[in-house]
């Protein structure tokens, strides 16, 4: 299904490896995003996205490509869907360094246009990339999932 896709870039103020770990550690991703990140991260194994408060499943998928601390590429799927591999999404993080620094890339593809998890998606990233930027550059993440006043 070609569907469509959602990129973002970000520049981070911390080493390529402290990024890659805080992507991939839950102790890390329960920081600053409010959920863990659980796997054993080879290529093939499952990863679950889990609420950091109540441990409710949130996501799931399969690990595709796994290349510390440079690139990883993940199924995405809402757990109603695990089993319907044609409903899963996929994602591709890239990280490269720069100097003192670290260019963080995402693209999210193979997402239904119009549909709930693109909209969870064009909103999430945003919100979780900039915690995780906030996180590693001052150690305090942003608070991505307050509503916001209005």
């Amino acid at each position: 299904m070609p569907g469509t896709q959602f990129d973002y870039v970000t520049y981070v103020a911390a080493p390529t490896r402290k990024v890659w770990e805080a992507l991939i550690k839950a102790e890390s991703t329960r920081k600053y995003w409010g959920h863990e990140n659980v796997s054993d991260w080879k290529r093939g194994s499952a990863w679950e996205h889990r609420d950091a408060g109540n441990g409710m499943l949130r996501l799931t998928g399969k690990v595709v490509e796994f290349e510390p601390p440079r690139r990883m590429v993940l199924t995405w799927a809402d757990p109603a869907q695990a089993g319907d591999h044609a409903a899963h999404s996929r994602v591709a993080i890239e990280l490269e360094p720069i100097e003192d620094m670290t260019r963080l890339s995402v693209r999210h593809d193979r997402l239904v246009p119009g549909s709930e998890m693109q909209r969870g998606i064009e909103e999430g990233w945003p919100r979780v990339l900039s915690s995780l930027k906030s996180y590693l550059e001052t150690g305090k993440p942003l608070p991505t999932w307050a509503k916001a006043a209005r």
